[in-house]
């Protein structure tokens, strides 16, 4: 009686002749083996099953399936690079080591990065690499190449190695840490106007539970431009004031730096903790956080830092010495990381196999209880964590930190000047001292000085998927755009395959855009 094959499971090509070839390529006690008809990229082995369940449309040997070598991933010229010779020139001559279309003006880098060729190489050969020996990679090899990423990023950001571990993304990192906070009825969670979407909805869902002890949501509104002074003031004065609205509550449960901390778990009561940016999405904002967790200290208020634009734009972070209580960012946006990488409790999300119960030890070996269980949380795409290095040497190899954000901010400054005087606007931030390598320019639209004098809430959307699509598809360019304070912006994102030209010609499309906005939008409605 022959067999019928059983299916595997989609595989690329490549793994065939290696996966499978254990298997034995001729007659054998089940008789002649056969297949389906033969789909590249599916691969089958005999199995004595119902035949019914797999229609055999062909019969073949075995052995007649296409021979399909691993490949050998040489790199391409510019998929590797000779750290002995010089990089060439920031702007248009390093395009050639990005891989972005040709006609495309990217100008906004800082949403979802971009790589550098050298990284999705690193990551991809190492994708075959587990693919040849997942146990081996993953039950010898994998701890000691995540140590060696979480090291490196710590050494970039000031913090001990064991304090650093990976997370999918950023959102991934806050709900981890907003979620293993044990609330209590009275607690308060504190966010902002400008956090990311994902993270504002966080805290509206944690205080929208159906669940009796969740926290009551407060917000501190900021509308810019604004001085650091005038953000610490308006950041302490909300914290203070909140505070004052609920005397008849004690908040003694307070971070361990915080006067007062109380010793013996008995006499924690409520908590505030409190949400906000070093560098705002929207508009791109560089905020005084560092002095905004000391505040949050004196007041003893937790301290949660969504750092999502920091890592590669921000320089020389020291989280061990500005000591927040938490701080989460993103590798991918600006430090050429392969995305799918970041920063973080109690328990990881999902729970890990690595999870320790409370009452147990929380140490093993020379990891933490907190690293280990982030370490592993199931079978995802680790090649994102472990290539971190390999982004890492190739912003070394361009010159280094200092390196690329000196051209980068002073891109970000000159051209969002250029783009002004195109668009015959001006810039948000007038003096230059809140801009990193994210310049805001208001575009050439009408702006009112009452909330829907001119825009009806169901035009803001509307407009900017106009904006959007035309960009995208008319343009190949895109930035950021976004309304505020009564006006349009957008936020321009420069990197080191940027040049002032880009700008320039983001202005010529943006003219046209905004023309045609107005024809169709605005005027309707004036």
């Amino acid at each position: 009686m022959g067999a019928t094959p059983q299916f595997l499971g989609s595989v690329h090509p490549g793994y065939c002749k290696r996966r499978f070839r254990r298997y034995p390529r001729r007659n054998d006690v089940l008789g002649t083996q056969v297949c389906s008809t033969y789909t590249p990229g599916l691969a089958y082995r005999p199995y004595p099953f119902p035949r019914a369940l797999f229609p055999v449309s062909l019969t073949l040997p075995f052995n007649a399936i296409p021979d399909m070598p691993i490949p050998k991933l040489v790199p391409s010229q510019f998929e590797t690079y000779d750290s002995a010779e010089p990089p060439p020139p920031f702007g248009r001559e390093l395009q050639k080591y990005i891989p972005l279309d040709e006609d495309y003006v990217n100008l906004n880098p800082g949403s979802w990065g971009t790589l550098p060729l050298p990284v999705p190489f690193a990551a991809t050969r190492l994708g075959y690499e587990i693919e040849r020996n997942p146990d081996k990679i993953y039950r010898q090899a994998f701890l000691p190449l995540i140590y060696k990423a979480r090291e490196s990023i710590s050494k970039l950001v000031g913090a001990e190695t064991d304090e650093v571990v990976f997370a999918p993304n950023a959102t991934h990192a806050l709900n981890t840490v907003l979620r293993a906070f044990e609330w209590r009825e009275g607690d308060l969670l504190i966010g902002a106007t400008t956090l990311y979407g994902a993270v504002a909805n966080t805290i509206r869902y944690l205080s929208d539970r159906s669940e009796h002890l969740r926290p009551e949501a407060h917000l501190v509104e900021y509308t810019f431009p604004l001085t650091h002074v005038h953000i610490l003031d308006i950041f302490r004065t909300k914290l203070r004031t909140i505070k004052e609205l609920h005397a008849d509550r004690q908040f003694t449960d307070v971070p361990p730096l915080s006067p007062g901390y109380p010793e013996d778990p008995a006499d924690k009561k409520n908590k505030i903790v409190a949400v906000f940016d070093p560098i705002t999405a929207q508009p791109g904002w560089l905020m005084p956080w560092q002095k905004m967790v000391a505040v949050c200290r004196e007041e003893g208020v937790w301290s949660v830092v969504d750092a999502a634009h920091s890592i590669g734009q921000e320089p020389d972070i020291n989280v061990g010495e500005a000591k927040p209580d938490f701080w989460v960012s993103d590798c991918h946006k600006w430090l050429y990381a392969k995305r799918g990488n970041q920063y973080i409790i109690k328990s990881s999300i999902p729970t890990s196999h690595n999870y320790i119960p409370q009452g147990c030890s929380t140490e093993q070996g020379k990891c933490t209880h907190f690293v280990l269980q982030h370490a592993w949380t199931g079978t995802p795409d680790h090649t994102s964590y472990a290539t971190i290095p390999d982004a890492l040497a190739f912003r070394e190899w361009l010159g280094g930190e200092k390196a690329i954000n000196g051209y980068c901010h002073q891109l970000a400054l000159d051209g969002g000047k250029r783009l002004a005087e195109i668009l015959g606007t001006r810039l948000m931030d007038q003096t230059g001292n809140h801009t990193l390598n994210m310049s805001n320019i208001q575009l050439p639209l009408p702006v009112e000085t009452s909330r829907g004098e001119l825009y009806e809430p169901e035009m803001i959307p509307e407009i900017n998927a106009y904006l959007r699509d035309k960009l995208l598809d008319e343009w190949k360019t895109y930035v950021v755009h976004y309304f505020h304070a009564g006006a349009w912006w957008c936020r321009c994102s420069s990197q080191v395959f940027n040049e002032l030209s880009d700008f320039e010609y983001l202005g010529a499309a943006l003219i046209v855009v905004c023309r045609e906005i107005k024809e169709r939008f605005v005027f309707r409605s004036a």
